[in-house]
């Protein structure tokens, strides 16, 4: 016989302000199977809880209902509360009267009458409800880290610190990101390289750490803790374990004026080249589309300049194969391209370019060592105009939201201007100025109060030249007028974006974006680092535009839950998992297509003598997330989903 206990929350007055709490407790007093049925203010407190407890041991309860708020918020709270009492935790059922009741109704009677069919179904449900057990599975206390930037870094170093094994695995020749393209960074202004450089070093020295760089994932298969991942190794051209770094093939190039990706295409590379001169690993490629040799056959100096003969235009491809029990997905951003906008003149003068650009002619590491100077002749600017949301906040153009950290680079870029160009002007056309961290706010004050950058409150609407000037037309909305500043050049304080193959990348491993591109967390409160998918995590920019300080914090972050994962030797899933009844199986796959986690496999049915009699379908307990889509699909009525079988649907709806 059932004995069920009803646990009616107030949720403060979330729930109380639109459910008479005490009619609805004593509505389910009543009901059949009820046998102890109590409100209080918070459940989800101590006390509340240690009252769960009680109520279980007390009266013998055989399931619980909690009628509060959304399961994603405390289910597990009160499933550990049954657990310790003695009861099993998947005999405690979560009526939602918050979100799908009093939260969306105004009329308090009628949300009451709607709370007590909603407790009464779930009470039915859990009538009928079994006593599952978590699903062990091994670990593979190896982690994957996805992006060589501060923030993939940050991961790999930190959970090799831990003790374990880590892949880094960096499309790009060399580690670095973005942070190594940048001048100085907000709000101390230390230089870029020399906080970037040694952690690109100690990543590539650790012992722990495995770095694949020039390499991308293929594809990801298997299940949180057994993931099986192959790695495409892309032919350098160049024989890692014997080249040096020496440079005398890179010297030697005749192809020299090729533009360079890492200076965003103001400076120029050779076909056989390093992203920059600290890269690691310090190993040169050739960039196959380039190379004198690969478009006619001919060339070859960078084999006769070699001392070593590491050059071998023979090279493929390899695969990789690797086990791995965690992957943290850094991949980064990219700025978004301004031709979009014609009337800021990006892509027609050459003395428009976008904030990147301006860090690579900031930096001493840069084409111009430094130098403020212009693209189109090399002069030092005297006026600098910079331009702010240009793509962001724009949704007829560019992207809807804020990319965040554009405030805080152009005034930086307006400080380092001053610094090195005394006497000029800056002036800077902004919306609003989003200077939200620590020390932010103080920064920005110190570009208009220290450097005198000079803030015009308004939009731009065109950059044409008359007589070798940019002449640049916005308005100042805070004077009522237009305004028209002559500019030696332009900076344009671009979108960040999500990585152009970001969507095609999610779906090889298996996880959620949004319409931009952006990866999804798990829930973006309680669960910010985590993917839809168990196993991985999310860290930087990937997942949504962030600065320098809050890439590396969800880097570690990312980190600990893989620590926390390694920590045990087998991992406890959710039993909630689909259950094919393989007596009544017709075999006809529709499950196997409709899987989106490919955790359906066929398997052979054999007699006595070995004979294959039939094939079934058999789910995989591992890669199975609970979905239930194959209990849809499947013509039979073969396959039930742990937890929400037939039975239990078809009684919770009679219960309403």
């Amino acid at each position: 016989m059932s004995k069920i206990g009803v646990f009616i929350c107030h949720c403060g007055e979330n729930i109380a302000a639109k459910v008479d709490c005490t009619r609805l407790a004593s509505a389910l007093g009543d009901h059949p199977g009820v046998a102890s049925s109590i409100e209080y203010k918070y459940f989800c407190s101590d006390p509340g809880q240690e009252s769960v407890k009680k109520a279980i041991r007390d009266n013998n309860l055989t399931g619980v209902v909690v009628a509060a708020c959304s399961p994603r918020m405390h289910e597990a709270t009160f499933r550990k509360a049954c657990a310790e009492a003695g009861l099993n935790p998947y005999m405690c059922e979560i009526a939602n009267i918050r979100e799908q009741c009093s939260w969306v109704h105004n009329d308090g009677e009628k949300a009451t009458d709607k709370a007590i069919d909603i407790v009464r179904s779930m009470v039915e449900k859990v009538k009928r409800n079994n006593t599952l057990q978590p699903i062990e599975v091994p670990v593979t206390r190896r982690a994957l880290v996805i992006g060589g930037g501060i923030a993939g870094i940050q991961a790999a170093l930190d959970i090799a610190n831990a003790g374990q094994e880590v892949v880094l695995v960096e499309r790009e020749p060399s580690l670095g990101g973005h942070m190594a393209q940048l001048s100085e960074t907000f709000p101390t202004l230390d230089c870029s390289q020399c906080i970037m450089t040694p952690r690109m070093v100690e990543a590539a020295q650790h012992p722990k750490i495995r770095l694949l760089t020039y390499a991308e994932i293929e594809s990801v298969d298997g299940y949180i803790g057994n993931f099986q991942v192959k790695v495409r190794l892309k032919a350098r051209y160049v024989n890692k374990s014997t080249c040096t770094g020496c440079g005398e093939c890179i010297t030697k190039c005749p192809s020299k004026k090729i533009a360079s990706e890492f200076d965003c295409g103001i400076g120029r590379r050779t076909a056989i080249y390093t992203p920059f001169a600290q890269a690691v690993p310090n190993i040169p490629v050739i960039d196959k589309n380039n190379c004198t040799y690969f478009k006619n056959g001919k060339c070859k100096i960078c084999v006769k300049s070699c001392p070593l003969d590491c050059i071998d235009f023979g090279m493929q491809d390899e695969f990789e194969d690797l086990e791995i029990g965690a992957i943290v997905v850094a991949t980064g951003f990219q700025v978004q391209n301004n031709a979009l906008y014609g009337e800021y003149g990006y892509g027609k003068y050459q003395d428009v370019i976008n904030g990147l650009q301006f860090e690579r002619l900031a930096s001493a590491s840069g084409p111009t060592a430094g130098k403020i100077q212009r693209p189109s002749d090399g002069k030092e600017p005297e006026t600098v105009v910079f331009i702010q949301c240009a793509g962001s906040r724009d949704p007829s153009k560019g992207v809807k939201y804020c990319s965040k950290i554009c405030c805080m680079y152009t005034a930086k870029h307006a400080m380092l201007y001053a610094h090195k160009v005394h006497g000029g002007k800056s002036r800077i056309f902004y919306m609003d100025i989003r200077a939200a961290g620590k020390g932010y706010d103080e920064f920005t004050r110190r570009a208009i109060e220290e450097d005198e950058a000079g803030y015009l409150r308004g939009r731009v609407s065109k950059v044409w030249l008359e007589n070798g000037k940019l002449m640049v037309r916005g308005v100042d909305t805070l004077l009522g007028k237009p305004v028209e500043v002559a500019a030696d050049m332009v900076v344009l304080a671009t979108a960040m974006i999500a990585q152009p193959d970001a969507k095609e990348f999610a779906k090889t491993i298996g996880i959620g974006y949004d319409e931009y591109g952006f990866y999804n967390e798990a829930h973006l409160k309680l669960r910010p680092v985590e993917s839809s998918t168990a196993g991985i995590y999310l860290a930087g920019a990937c997942q949504s535009p962030k600065d320098i300080p809050d890439s590396v914090a969800q880097a570690s972050a990312s980190a600990s839950k893989v620590l926390a994962l390694f920590s045990k030797e087998k991992l406890e899933r959710e039993p909630v998992i689909a259950v094919n009844n393989e007596s009544t199986c017709a075999g006809c796959w529709g499950c196997v297509l409709a899987c989106p986690y490919d955790a359906i496999e066929k398997k052979d049915i054999k007699d006595r003598s070995g004979k294959v009699i039939k094939r079934v379908a058999s789910v995989n307990p591992g890669l199975c997330q609970g979905c239930g889509t194959c209990v849809t699909f499947c013509r039979s009525n073969s396959i039930d989903l742990a937890g929400f079988t037939e039975k239990q649907i078809f009684a919770e709806v009679m219960g309403l």
